[in-house]
């Protein structure tokens, strides 16, 4: 079996990984400005999608262009999480993008929905490859992908968490293998007990509202703003809920198989309140909130900025969405806090702000007054979460991608006996 990475190798985006240059595994994009996409021009027979996450997906509709027809698959809720990033993508990007609405709607053509633990064949450059996706615990739908061609089993974990969330359970999942291309984004990080972060998190957000301030909470619209809402359901505090995350916590609350306690996220979901609509439903929960898709007025944003609540709004790095609407209505004021619930990648704004406590907002670097910090709700395996599932595959060639430092995490493999390496963008290994 040949490997071949075009992206997601020694960097955090854009994963993709070509399998004997005709099944392909996930197909992302690296936001920024400009976006950079996976190397090369693959024409694939088929893609088998780890997570609706938009480094692992946000690029599978440009495969449809021109009379490409590869087959697509994937989870239930990743197949629908995929049209949101598609459709926002066509929506909010100010550059040229690499499809267009057909692409999204030719994915009903080609997609095929695969529950886990369900082994399907997927036919590819004249292999029959035999495909199991499994439970990652990363965020609703996400899938380690089995690949079994008959004589090598190769494991792409893609995203993993191997401990319980409020949303999700940890991957428990380890069939045999003989290669595993492994995330490494934490592999340098020991998570902060789950519990206490949570307790911090609940104790800065009242703080916030009893100091008379109002607290910012950026999220990601997939898998973090529905944990966030969940941890919330049990307290006092009704946040209001803005942007992507509205669609997102709708779709997820039809897939009950895929989140650990579906009655906690519809109590969480109810009382949120959803941001939208017209005069008088901005922050309503229930039939009017929910009419509000098509966005709140900056009228009712400033109402809800000066109402000492909490607002949890994409997007998670201050890359756009509401969160940008609102950071300049409060971040003037040192009583309110900015609560970053996830990391931030370097070069992105909400790095900067962290970093520095400053960022761009209408097309200039300023300052920011409010609070920041910074609470630890990943969705990915740290050090020892790592370790422990890789103890499962000392006798596995194992590859390292998806991380900011995997050469150094593949020695440190290698000094504790395992055949490991960490490819870079671009290079073939043979399995």
């Amino acid at each position: 079996m040949e490997i071949q990475f075009l992206g997601g190798a020694r960097e955090v985006g854009r994963s993709a990984v070509l399998i004997d240059d005709a099944l392909l595994l996930d197909y992302g994009m690296l936001t920024g400005e400009p976006p950079q996409y996976p190397v090369g021009r693959p024409e694939p027979d088929a893609v088998v999608v780890s997570h609706g996450h938009l480094d692992h997906v946000g690029q599978v509709p440009a495969l449809l262009r021109g009379d490409r027809r590869p087959s697509v698959h994937w989870t239930p809720p990743t197949a629908e999480l995929a049209r949101v990033l598609a459709r926002d993508t066509l929506k909010l990007r100010g550059y040229e993008c690499t499809f267009t609405e057909s692409h999204v709607q030719r994915l009903g053509e080609v997609e095929e929905r695969h529950g886990y633990g369900e082994p399907f064949t997927v036919a590819a450059g004249g292999t029959e490859y035999e495909v199991t996706l499994l439970d990652a615990g990363h965020i609703p739908g996400s899938a380690h992908v089995l690949v079994d061609d008959g004589d090598t089993r190769l494991l792409y974990t893609a995203d993993f968490h191997t401990d319980d969330t409020r949303l999700l359970s940890g991957s428990t999942a380890r069939p045999d293998a003989d290669a595993v291309i492994c995330e490494s984004t934490y592999s340098d990080v020991t998570h902060e007990d789950r519990a206490r972060v949570e307790e911090r998190f609940v104790e800065t957000v009242r703080t916030t509202r009893y100091e008379g301030g109002t607290a910012l909470i950026p999220a990601f619209a997939i898998g973090r703003t529905q944990e966030i809402l969940t941890v919330l359901e049990d307290t006092e505090i009704r946040p209001y809920l803005d942007g992507m995350g509205q669609r997102v916590t709708d779709i997820v609350r039809r897939y009950p198989e895929y989140v650990r306690d579906p009655e906690a996220l519809r109590r969480a979901k109810s009382g949120a309140r959803y941001v939208g609509g017209k005069a008088g439903q901005s922050g309503t929960s229930g039939p009017a909130g929910r009419t509000g898709r098509s966005g709140a007025s900056r009228g009712q944003r400033e109402r809800i900025a000066a109402d000492n609540e909490a607002i949890v709004t994409t997007s998670g790095m201050l890359s756009g969405g509401p969160v940008m609407r609102y950071l300049p209505m409060l971040r003037s004021n040192p009583t309110n806090r900015v609560c970053l619930t996830g990391y931030q990648v370097e070069g992105t704004n909400g790095r900067q702000l962290l970093e520095h406590g400053r960022c761009e907002l209408d097309g200039g670097v300023v300052p920011v007054a409010a609070r920041v910090e910074l609470f630890d709700f990943s969705a990915h395996a740290d050090r020892d979460g790592l370790r422990a599932f890789l103890d499962d595959y000392r006798g596995a060639t194992v590859l390292v991608n998806h991380g900011d430092r995997c050469p150094t995490f593949a020695e440190e493999l290698r000094a504790d006996g395992y055949d490991a390496a960490a490819p870079s963008v671009g290079e073939r290994v043979t399995v």
